[in-house]
């Protein structure tokens, strides 16, 4: 019996290595879908009774219209309008946050899971782009520090990043750093605004673990304050907008 199992083994590893392909992907695109009622088919309107307390609830949270933007802001290597903006933000954010003036800002490309459309802005839009508990932390880091964390953002072809300007090779080496227009001193303490998983250390950015101090204050999740913002633009008339600007030039 234990021989018939071994032969029946045997042979369904060479049937399921026989239905091994060549085949692999080559490019994936994504999408919103919208969820409306042409997929109730069937609805179980008991269920529905039950969940539609909560859904209004969370679409009263949600929707509501808290600005405009200038146009679609996207995320990508090396630099991008929409982590320009993020980097932007956490680094403003240190000062009124923590009482620091942040002379850098970084964000990570990971942590930024969607973009933001042209036009209204909800409540909702902020959550689609900083889902996490992301909160601001504001890391001393000494010059050569900096510049190894500089390196660390070369070697993956760009992060968010705000008041620095990087020059990168294509093979992801960094070839120059400036900090608000001057080179980086090695013996400088700098204060560096990003999110307290970053300055952990994660995301390849090692660098962060030779901080020489950390502040993290109380009620600065990244989400909340990039929702102030946004709230703070449209009090002043304006759409919210960023560009690419140079920040990391790859040659």
């Amino acid at each position: 019996m234990k021989k018939g199992i071994y032969y029946g083994v045997y042979a369904a590893a060479l049937v399921l290595s026989a239905c091994g392909t060549s085949y692999s992907v080559v490019s994936v695109e994504g999408g919103k879908v919208p969820v409306t009622q042409a997929y109730d088919v069937g609805q179980d309107m008991d269920a529905w009774r039950i969940l539609q307390p909560y859904q209004e609830r969370i679409d009263s949270i949600m929707k509501p219209v808290i600005g405009e933007a200038a146009r679609k802001l996207e995320a990508y290597r090396p630099e991008s309008p929409l982590s320009n903006l993020l980097a932007d933000i956490l680094r403003d954010g240190a000062e009124p946050k923590a009482g620091i003036k942040a002379d850098v800002g970084v964000m990570n490309m990971g942590g930024i899971r969607n973009l933001l459309n042209k036009g209204e802005i909800t409540i909702a839009s902020v959550y689609e782009i900083a889902p996490f508990e992301n909160r601001l932390a504001v890391v001393t880091l000494k010059g050569a520090d900096l510049l190894d964390l500089f390196g660390q953002i070369a070697a993956v072809h760009g992060e968010g990043l705000s008041g620095a300007k990087l020059v990168i090779s294509k093979e992801g080496k960094l070839l120059d750093a400036k900090v608000e227009g001057k080179p980086v001193d090695p013996e400088k303490e700098y204060q560096v605004a990003t999110i307290d998983y970053i300055a952990e250390g994660n995301d390849r950015m090692e660098a962060f673990k030779k901080a020489t101090a950390k502040v993290e204050p109380e009620n600065a999740v990244l989400r909340d304050l990039f929702i102030e913002y946004v709230k703070r633009m449209e009090a002043a008339g304006r759409c919210v907008d960023a560009e690419v600007e140079g920040r990391i030039v790859e040659r």
